[in-house]
């Protein structure tokens, strides 16, 4: 089998997969949970209950507030409590419905079977249908609305489907546990959305040090009745689980500076989305479960975990379940070494795209001292996106905003391979992440301001 990968930069961090031998576990459901309004790409949804309401699991809590927006359902059976702000991981302060948990009644409807259905009886329309109902979103990282992602402007074509299952993060294996566990479903998750987007050519792209997974696809496929359906090894390499080094690596194209992936014919989701998209459309099953990893360098064998949790569970107690926060945890991230977010708050809830809780130890967190530049080139050299990572932290010192923009900033994925590259410790990334929010901010006032002025 070919193996691909992306044409510029990229950084070869240890996998670390520690968790990559444990099944899927189920959490039990806690006493209370926390649904927050604010778990997609977009406007935050608008919520239509009210305190003392009674809730199915399964039935819409809250309404999308926009074109960009979702449908929220609640994740188990109960009373709603509250509708009141609460703090997300970060900290920051967004409405959520609290609900106490009295059982796991779900809705009329739901087909809650392990039985594989792999006849896609819906049409086109309906699929979208289902799909933005039960509130399904990217589950890769940037939780967009996939009704809107499959729907393509008039005028613009899908060449290529591109289902990501490289996992190309240190220490997660949430995805490579559904690759083994929940294969046919992926597959058939895959020809909806194929169906959906005209029959074009789908690829889901593995990376190579999951051989087991590639297999298991492999043979899936053989077995399933689907059509121009391929999976395709790729080099291990981060960050090869990039939208745009995805379609370099699989398509041989590169998404232009501002550009979307539609643009050259390309639509990506991952692998949980598939899955996600293939219980709303054959099981009418919203979504309010996911799978994520408990790991981390502090973390014995025997408490690594791969758990499906439903959204709203606190992380206090999902640790809780896994046996407890490590004494020796020096920082717990939501997500990746790479690209998650440090978490300041375990009192938060997990949402939609919710992928681990990573507990690493003082040794990895370490910052040695930062020194001067050396001109060295190798953060240009590791970036994936062909930016000038020295120059952008130079830039951003001296406050010019024209400049960062001019030099492509706004392109920046914040992989942060800059970072992981410098020989003088300098944090690049920290830099250029609020220098980038910066020049964004002035990209779309003066979009919103050209648009007023057409209107006149």
């Amino acid at each position: 089998m070919r193996k691909v990968t992306f044409s510029i930069g990229g950084i070869h961090p240890h996998d670390s997969k520690l968790s990559r031998d444990c099944k899927i576990e189920v959490l039990p459901l806690p006493q209370t949970m926390y649904v927050s309004m604010a778990q997609h790409l977009g406007a935050p949804a608008t919520p239509i209950v009210n305190v003392g309401d009674k809730v199915l699991a399964g039935q819409v809590i809250a309404e999308p507030a926009g074109f960009i927006s979702a449908y929220v359902h609640s994740p188990a059976s109960g009373t709603v409590k509250s509708i009141a702000p609460r703090a997300d991981i970060t900290g920051r302060m967004v409405p959520h419905v609290e609900i106490a948990v009295e059982g796991d009644e779900w809705v009329e409807g739901v087909d809650l079977s392990d039985t594989l259905v792999t006849d896609i009886t819906l049409d086109r329309a309906q699929i979208l249908e289902r799909i933005k109902q039960c509130g399904i979103v990217g589950l890769g990282g940037a939780t967009f609305p996939t009704h809107v992602k499959l729907n393509p402007a008039p005028g613009s074509k899908a060449e290529c489907l591109i289902l990501n299952g490289a996992e190309c993060e240190p220490y997660l294996t949430s995805d490579y546990r559904i690759l083994l566990e929940k294969t046919r479903e992926i597959i058939v998750g895959a020809a909806i959305m194929q169906k959906v987007l005209g029959g074009c050519h789908t690829v889901i792209a593995i990376e190579e040090n999951k051989p087991e997974a590639i297999s298991a696809v492999s043979e899936a496929l053989a077995s399933l009745p689907y059509s121009d359906i391929e999976v395709l090894s790729m080099k291990k390499r981060y960050p090869q689980g990039g939208e745009k080094q995805l379609i370099d690596a699989v398509m041989k194209r590169q998404v232009k500076s501002g550009g979307l992936p539609i643009s050259v014919g390309a639509v990506v989701q991952n692998v949980a989305t598939a899955l996600a998209v293939y219980e709303a459309v054959q099981k009418n099953k919203p979504l309010v479960t996911n799978t994520m990893t408990i790991t981390g360098d502090c973390l014995p064998v025997e408490k690594q975990h791969n758990y499906l949790f439903r959204i709203g569970m606190p992380l206090s107690y999902i640790a809780q379940v896994a046996g407890g926060v490590p004494e020796s945890a020096a920082k717990i991230v939501s997500g990746g070494p790479m690209m998650g977010k440090a978490i300041s708050n375990m009192d938060a809830a997990t949402v939609k795209g919710s992928s681990s809780l990573l507990y690493l130890s003082e040794g990895s967190t370490r910052r040695h001292p930062a020194s001067n530049c050396i001109r060295c080139g190798r953060c240009s050299d590791a970036c994936p996106m062909g930016l000038e990572p020295f120059l952008l932290n130079r830039l951003n010192k001296a406050g010019d905003l024209e400049g960062l923009e001019k030099a492509s900033v706004q392109d920046c994925i914040e992989c942060g391979c800059c970072l992981y590259s410098c020989p003088a410790n300098i944090p690049l990334l920290d830099y250029i992440r609020p220098a980038k929010a910066q020049v964004m901010g002035v990209i779309r006032a003066r979009a919103a301001a050209a648009k007023a002025a057409q209107g006149k």
